[in-house]
């Protein structure tokens, strides 16, 4: 656990660079570029301490040395080109190993101010490099903690207990070799060697992994990333948490066929969700044709598992149920492969990152399952909120439990594979297979047993309704639904079918023509009085919603909705109720509209604001915002 103490060391540091290197990535490589210089610098004066010379700042590099930043004789612009020329040249030291080069490559320093310089290296001069230090990693990741917005190619930072909580369900062993194909900061390769180095400990606590044995199972651990920004923080990031030479790679596995037939035992991955404008180009050798990101890592992944493979994969709804083609045929290749179960993340998740709704696909190639478990986290022990602050509700225990242990919760739902097979498209929704469940006293029936469902007119636009200007606005696509002449020949309730009103009721007792983005009950049973059903319906949230920014209703889903069926005379008592209800609420809003208050403003005298009061503008930057501030 990192100490308060280094949290605030980290934290002044970007509070000093925030004026001037305003970006977080940016932040963080600057911080990431500075602590490595410093600890090859500690390196080479432990190595003198020992009896033995400098490695690194020999030759025409000793005059960059850590010590010569700092003589008191270095004036301010002496000391911005002297360490601007080290950061840029760093790369070309043929006294660094390969690891330090690549960090270094195409590092600059993108602000020239001497004293915020100054401070800056002064404050990096209080960390110092142990080997044995987990503190420095542990600092590192704080530092990566503050990665706030999303990358150019649709990265974010995994919340460390997301990428713990998949770890510990799918517990990679010594042995084993792991990948992470968009490795980003490494976090997940990290967690992996940290899981193994703690269960292995557990488990043979009279004969500890030796030093060789460390070291075999970091060559074993590997990590491709397109990003080389993200790259280099990403070797930082295992070297200050002890790898000597992490095998993390620039590579594109979308479209480069280099590492093609390198295959793998455990695969996790957070891939990026973002697909470029024209998609993707991948090479021929994917067995399934798409140029979705998404669709293509997941295909990439199963593919690259070996026989008895183990994988971990974060992706976007979409791949729980879009319709396309490439996603029907990758949900039929995940159930036939090894898919054992369905995790599905709230959507705040990855706040303050992105609000995307997420999922966890779970995939264990040694389980002959005959059923497929999903699950649903409601809480992963943080607010949803953009401050994301801890609280003490956590469902990830229980869920681990289920998948490790076979135990029994509410938050889990076993679902047979051959249902989901028999799917015409394999949909990995659990709605798909259950009947909703409806607490009442009285017998419950689907919406599609008491009236017709039938889609909203999609051939008709605006221009169909020049002549008749009445129009419900049902959908966020615009006035949809106008009003016009009758197509449907009795009481209609029209639903929102996608956008912002999603799932909003409509009742109407007047002929009408709904167009696109609507769906339409008409025709209704003797069994069922249509007031009655309009306030069931917009009493609680009936309809299951899909998509993530853009939701939407499927015909499919509204027709199997179920509400209760209480005599026709309870129903109509339960509307007169409701209406009587209504009735007040309107009769109290005129009664306040009658009564408000009316204050003459024409004969009071006026003051600038500025006569009366201090204004000021606001000054406190994102990074000194606390939390709940």
């Amino acid at each position: 656990m990192l100490d308060q103490e280094t949290k605030q060391r980290i934290d002044n540091l970007r509070d000093t660079l925030v004026g001037k290197v305003p970006d977080p990535k940016s932040q963080v490589e600057q911080i990431m570029i500075s602590m490595i210089y410093k600890f090859m610098n500690d390196m080479d004066n432990e190595s003198t301490k020992l009896g033995g010379k400098r490695s690194f700042f020999v030759d025409d590099f000793e005059k960059y040395s850590w010590e010569n930043l700092f003589d008191a004789k270095v004036s301010g612009a002496e000391l911005v080109e002297l360490y601007s020329t080290a950061v840029e040249s760093m790369e070309e030291n043929p006294n660094i190993p390969t690891l330090f080069r690549d960090i270094f490559k195409n590092a600059y320093i993108p602000y020239k101010d001497p004293e915020t310089l100054r401070l800056f290296l002064s404050q990096i001069n209080e960390f110092e490099y142990s080997y044995d230090s987990e503190q420095l990693g542990d600092a590192f990741e704080h530092i990566l903690n503050t990665l706030s917005s999303q990358g150019d190619a649709g990265q974010f930072r995994t919340p460390r207990h997301i990428i713990d909580f998949i770890v510990e369900i799918l517990d990679p062993k010594k042995n084993e070799t792991i990948l992470d194909p968009a490795s980003g900061t490494s976090g997940f390769l990290i967690s992996a060697y940290k899981h193994i180095i703690k269960t292995d400990s557990e488990e043979n606590k009279d004969n500890p992994l030796s030093e060789a044995e460390r070291k075999t199972i970091m060559k074993n651990i590997n990590g491709y990333d397109i990003s080389p920004d993200m790259v280099r923080i990403g070797l930082a990031n295992m070297y200050l948490h002890g790898f000597d030479d992490p095998n993390v790679f620039e590579y594109d596995a979308l479209s480069s066929e280099d590492r093609w037939n390198e295959y793998y035992d455990v695969i996790l991955a957070n891939p990026p969700f973002m697909t470029p404008k024209g998609g993707i180009r991948p090479h021929n050798k994917f067995g399934l044709k798409s140029n979705r990101a998404e669709v293509l890592f997941v295909d990439y992944i199963l593919t690259h598992l070996k026989p008895k493979g183990r994988a971990g994969i974060i992706v976007p709804e979409g791949i729980i149920f879009q319709s396309g083609k490439a996603y029907v045929e990758l949900r039929k290749k995940l159930v036939e492969n090894g898919l054992i179960g369905v995790v599905s993340l709230p959507a705040g998740v990855f706040n303050p990152y992105s609000g995307v709704k997420t999922s966890i696909l779970l995939i264990d190639k040694t389980k002959q399952v005959n059923e497929i478990v999903f699950a649903g986290v409601n809480s992963d022990g943080y607010s949803l909120g953009a401050n994301r602050s801890k609280n003490d509700n956590n469902d990830l225990p229980l869920i681990k439990d289920v998948f490790k242990n076979n135990s029994e919760s509410e938050l889990a739902i076993h679902i047979e594979k051959e249902k989901i097979l028999e799917n015409e498209n394999f949909l990995l929704t659990v709605n798909s297979y259950i009947e909703q469940k409806v607490q009442t006293d009285y017998n419950t029936t689907s919406l599609s047993d008491i009236c017709s469902v039938d889609w909203g007119n999609t051939t008709l636009t605006k221009k169909s309704f020049v002549d008749n200007g009445k129009y419900i606005a049902v959908s966020a696509a615009g006035p949809d639904g106008r009003i016009d002449t009758a197509e449907y020949k009795s009481p209609n309730i029209v639903v929102s079918a996608i956008g912002a009103k999603c799932g909003k009721v409509f009742y109407l007792d007047e002929p009408f023509t709904a167009i696109k983005n609507t769906i339409v009950l008409h025709d209704f049973q003797s069994s069922i009085n249509e007031k009655f059903l309009f306030h069931v319906l917009n009493s609680e949230n009936k309809f299951t919603r899909r998509g993530g920014a853009q939701p939407f209703i499927s015909k499919g889903d509204a027709e199997k909705v179920k509400i209760p069926l209480p005599p026709l005379e309870k129903q109509q008592e339960i509307v007169d109720e409701i209406e009587q209800y209504q009735k007040v609420i309107d009769g109290a809003r005129q009664v306040f509209s009658f009564n408000e208050p009316d204050i003459d403003l024409s004969s009071m005298s006026y003051v600038n604001l500025g006569d009366i009061a201090n204004i000021t503008t606001g000054k406190l930057n994102a990074n000194q915002m606390v939390e709940g501030g």
